[in-house]
């Protein structure tokens, strides 16, 4: 290990099993932890023998560089663990009795002899495949995208707007002793009794929608609720009418199941009310904030839709996506607080205001499909981990996810209109949809411009940007249309990564 990537090190012992302690710097924990795991690792690994003393609280601190405090910590809580055993006046030794009952590794097996490769009996698992999910068609990204200085990608959190203070409270809170006690226990298909009262009555009142405790499914993210829906109503006969351009996901999930989706267009009000609707059974819509267009369904569209959705009895799946992040003027009503005919199904999620990575989302919907929707969860997962619906239900109860929403709308207002102006000035032959909300900006480029290629000479200057052919429904896609994100850059960024983005197209406009 290189010394510069140390805090320090100890050596233990002076004989051929002498080990070096050290601790990499490690921002996402305390020095505590990490110098227990190290201790841990070290004693069941049998790197430091059973029965053998442990430096001193103040060589190690002193070698380390780190508080005495820290180490008297670490040592006490393994001492009352039982991995280390406290003498008076000695310090402390490794308990033989942790190494001895550790389990013994196996040995081995001794590698099978293949005669040949006619021999080989391995299973053909493509064959066997019933369907190919990694074949389909998605959205790609670099893994390392937070590495880039201009990440212009869509569904991410900025970490400097995260309520890290607030969080840590609440978690505190769900790790008390009665919190504890009550969502430890296994819940088999039941949700946190406080979450879905958060959710009844403080997220969904906003939406005009209200309903009771039984009408409502927690699941991880909206797209856990989407497969659900899926797998417990949709065959290879069902139907499915999807907005174009659309969100892939929501496409993928239902193409696991039927090869019957139909292209429903959309224009500035969102989903056209076309023939098209007559044969479907089941129809997705982003009425909010469309995916991934942005445009706002009208109200006089959605009560449109409503009506057809009962003359032509096919029934609604509508996502909310982004209706929280509402920038000018009053949002319009959930197409679920307009429905007088039972016709849709509700499905929201935590992911776009609080962070992706907690993957709650939720899903309401009459009695009767909740009650299976319920049933069909508990076979894959039971349910959503409890202690973080506890969390979340806690961070909603205290207030702080209004106060979060409040800065999230006042700093994506401001990051929209930075790009706005950025684009009129560095790529004037673009056009961009302006939304009333939201986090992204659906931009079109001239016509034979092709946003793959531009993507990678922009990624190659530092700059991530989402080509926007894979949201479409036929193949190929219009290879004009790009998506900008800026939940994750920061408004001083956008402008310059703009301006290099613009040098992307001229490179690849010249060949």
């Amino acid at each position: 290990m290189p010394i510069d990537t140390c805090l320090g090190d100890i050596r233990l012992g002076h004989d051929s099993r002498a080990i070096l302690f050290h601790l990499e710097t490690d921002r996402t924990t305390t020095l505590q932890a990490q110098l227990r795991r190290m201790l841990v690792s070290a004693i069941l690994d049998g790197q430091i023998p059973a029965g053998s003393p442990l430096p001193s609280c103040r060589a190690l601190a002193q070698s380390l560089k780190i508080a005495r405090n820290t180490v008297v910590l670490a040592y006490q809580d393994l001492a009352e663990e039982g991995f280390l055993i406290a003498k008076e006046r000695s310090g402390f030794f490794v308990n033989p009795d942790v190494v001895a009952a550790k389990p013994k590794e196996l040995a081995a097996p001794a590698a099978p002899k293949v005669e040949s490769p006619e021999a080989n009996d391995e299973p053909d698992w493509v064959m066997r495949f019933k369907c190919r999910p990694s074949l389909q068609r998605n959205v790609v990204k670099p893994a390392n995208w937070q590495d880039y200085p201009y990440p212009f990608i869509y569904g991410q959190i900025d970490q400097n707007l995260f309520p890290l203070a607030a969080w840590r409270e609440c978690s505190r809170q769900a790790l008390s002793v009665n919190a504890v006690r009550e969502w430890a226990k296994d819940r088999f298909a039941e949700d946190d009794p406080l979450l879905v009262e958060q959710i009844r009555t403080r997220l969904l009142p906003r939406r005009g929608v209200r309903v009771g405790p039984d009408e409502i499914l927690v699941t991880v993210g909206a797209q856990q609720a989407l497969y659900l829906l899926s797998a417990l109503l949709f065959d290879h006969k069902t139907t499915f009418g999807i907005e174009d351009p659309g969100y892939t996901d929501a496409r993928n999930i239902a193409a696991l199941r039927t090869n019957r989706l139909v292209s429903l267009p959309v224009d500035d009000q969102g989903l056209v009310l076309g023939p098209e609707l007559g044969g479907c059974d089941y129809v997705y819509v982003t009425p909010s904030h469309q995916f991934p267009t942005t445009v706002t369904m009208s109200l006089e569209r959605r009560h449109a839709l409503l009506e057809t959705a009962v003359a032509k009895d096919f029934l609604l799946i509508e996502d909310d996506y982004e209706s929280e992040l509402t920038h000018h003027g009053s949002p319009q009503p959930a197409l679920k607080s307009l429905d007088r005919h039972g016709r849709v199904i509700f499905v929201s999620s935590l992911s776009k205001t609080l962070a992706p990575g907690l993957r709650i989302g939720f899903l309401v919907a009459p009695k009767p499909l909740i009650a299976e929707l319920r049933a069909l969860r508990r076979l894959m997962i039971r349910h959503p981990a409890a202690n973080n619906q506890r969390t979340i239900a806690l961070f909603l109860a205290d207030g702080h996810h209004d106060t979060l929403l409040r800065r999230l709308c006042s700093v994506y207002r401001e990051r929209l209109a930075a790009a706005v102006t950025a684009l009129a000035k560095h790529l004037p032959e673009f056009s961009v949809n302006l939304t009333a909300g939201g986090t992204a900006l659906w931009i079109k480029g001239p016509k034979g411009c092709d946003m793959a290629a531009i993507a990678a000479a922009a990624q190659r200057r530092g700059v991530v940007i989402e080509p926007g052919a894979v949201h479409f429904l036929g193949q190929p896609g219009p290879a004009n249309f790009c998506r900008l994100g800026v939940s994750s850059i920061s408004t001083d960024r956008i402008e310059p990564g703009i301006k290099l983005l613009a040098e992307a197209m001229r490179e690849v406009a010249q060949g």
